[in-house]
């Protein structure tokens, strides 16, 4: 027998990598927009992971991924996770202007049903992501809170309702479903192509501070998200996680780095008003999202650096990313004005917006008592 040529010979004499084959199998909710999207691509790329498999109501961008399109809330999901190892379930609505109670109806029913798939198909982990939001913003709050504080906001802000309600699902599947890890990711204020209340904040003429509150601002960059889902993927970690910039910035530094001057009021007048301009639908905000910009809810992170993860990011530069992003929109008590309608309200636009909601809500009070 010939020979190889040396061509063959150097091939024969590579090292190998260790083969993906023996990687997870990862299936992901979401999968074709936002937080869902990023994590695709970046499990699809990675040598650790054999499989993608991607599950949303379109086809995504990611040609590496096997694509699913499909409901959440569908009970068909259980076929399509069959042969999963992990499931990453992202598929949540959060949209500030969606009907409140459509969804939570898809945010708790989709949670329900992938836990329930998830088990049914034998998967061994369910990784969910819900928010630091879910400790609350209170005055009593340490600085910074551990992962193991109690869960004590309410209901009363966009959305937090629906996470604590996935919190209390997700406590309760490896119970009903022995044999099934959930682990819960929990980010701080989300910045990279996000919309939510504390992001519009920062759209404002002027930055809102309630009178006596004590704020303390914590952000989390999509791709540090993406980063601490993988190490969950990966089970390098498991159990509650919170993920964020170390550290914190207090609202002085905010505004310093922001060069957004404040507008401070009395915290009755803010209330006051917050839940007044909801009540009649000139709002998507209630007054419960308030809290959050007047309370510490800075949460530690310690089971991610005890497992040797770090965020790539500084709160510094996430807060410079997101007031490039929201660079151009105007927002005034949460609700994003027109370039026309910011015009008009000028130089004292958070003000001279204030004015005329409360005079709205004079009007709307007269119209009512003539009725």
């Amino acid at each position: 027998m010939s020979s190889p040529d040396p061509q063959v010979r150097a091939a024969r004499n590579r090292p190998i990598r260790s083969s993906p084959a023996r990687g997870p199998v990862v299936a992901v909710t979401g999968a074709a927009s936002g937080v869902g999207a990023l994590l695709t691509e970046r499990l699809a790329a990675s040598e650790e992971i054999r499989q993608v498999i991607a599950i949303d109501e379109r086809r995504g961008d990611c040609a590496e991924a096997q694509w699913h399109i499909l409901d959440v809330r569908d009970p068909a999901i259980a076929e399509r996770l069959r042969g999963a190892d992990v499931v990453v379930h992202l598929a949540l609505d959060l949209d500030l202007e969606g009907d409140p109670v459509a969804r939570t109806a898809y945010n708790v029913r989709g949670t329900q049903t992938v836990l329930t798939a998830a088990a049914a198909a034998g998967v061994r982990r369910v990784v969910l992501c819900t928010s630091t939001m879910v400790y609350g913003a209170l005055p009593d709050n340490e600085l910074p809170l551990s992962e193991d504080a109690e869960l004590r906001a309410t209901a009363e802000a966009t959305g937090v309702g629906d996470l604590l309600e996935i919190e209390r699902l997700a406590r309760r599947a490896p119970r009903a479903h022995p044999g099934l890890n959930v682990t819960v990711v929990r980010p701080a204020v989300l910045v990279g192509g996000t919309d939510t209340a504390l992001t519009r904040y920062f759209e404002s003429p002027r930055l809102l501070v309630v009178a006596g509150s004590r704020p303390a601002w914590q952000f989390c960059h999509v791709e540090d998200l993406c980063s601490a889902l993988e190490y969950a993927v990966r089970e390098e970690v498991d159990g509650e996680l919170a993920v964020g910039c170390d550290g914190w910035l207090e609202q002085e530094e905010v505004e310093e780095l922001s060069g957004i001057r404040r507008m401070e009021l009395p915290s009755a007048v803010a209330l006051g008003a917050a839940a007044r301009l909801h009540r009649i639908g000139l709002t998507p905000s209630p007054a419960g999202d308030l809290a959050y910009t007047m309370y510490p809810w800075v949460v530690s992170g310690s089971r991610l650096h005890d497992a040797g993860w770090r965020p790539a990011h500084t709160n510094e530069q996430v807060l410079a990313e997101l007031l490039e992003e929201v660079s151009g929109r105007h927002t005034v008590a949460g609700r994003r004005l027109g370039r026309k309608d910011a015009t008009a309200a000028g130089a004292a636009g958070a003000t001279v917006a204030l004015l005329g909601a409360a005079a709205v809500v004079r009007r709307a009070r007269k119209a009512r008592r003539r009725i």
